[in-house]
């Protein structure tokens, strides 16, 4: 009997890894916020990495610090005019990696619950279309700041 239920746990592998969660295959590196004057909205970027096989999509995050995580996408119109757009989701390839940064994807990061000072750490959560989630801890940096260093 012992033998059948090693057999049969061994057959069951392969259907196991088939569900893993989207944020199982998914690093964040990187990640930091510029902090704004005077409660003005601030900006969260990171660079998301998919280990995966399959294709992962981040629907959406949430943060105890901010009342409002969205996720953005600034972009250059015609006549030099830069806007900024909501996006319902972001798909990051199969062993691929997607970069949220300055004049690109990003979090728009609004109501914050408490003061925050460069060096402050913040966690947000990124939400996967299968449910899955990713806690990721981001560092605040100043208004001036323009790269992850």
């Amino acid at each position: 009997m012992p033998s059948r239920l090693l057999l049969l746990a061994i057959g069951l592998l392969p259907v196991g890894n088939l569900l893993a969660a989207q944020a199982d295959h998914v690093t964040a590196t990187e990640a930091w916020i510029r902090l704004l004057p005077a409660r003005l909205p601030a900006s969260g970027y990171v660079t998301l990495h998919n280990t995966g096989s399959s294709a992962a999509t981040l629907v959406s995050a949430h943060s105890a610090t901010y009342g409002s995580v969205m996720l953005h996408q600034s972009s250059m119109g015609s006549g030099g005019m830069s806007s900024m757009n909501a996006v319902a989701q972001l798909v990051i390839a199969p062993q691929g990696k997607v970069t949220l940064a300055p004049a690109g994807y990003h979090l728009m990061l609004e109501q914050v619950s408490r003061a925050l000072t460069p060096g402050d750490s913040v966690d947000i959560t990124l939400d996967f279309a299968d449910g899955s989630h990713l806690p990721v801890h981001f560092l605040v940096r100043p208004a001036n700041a323009t790269d992850p260093q």
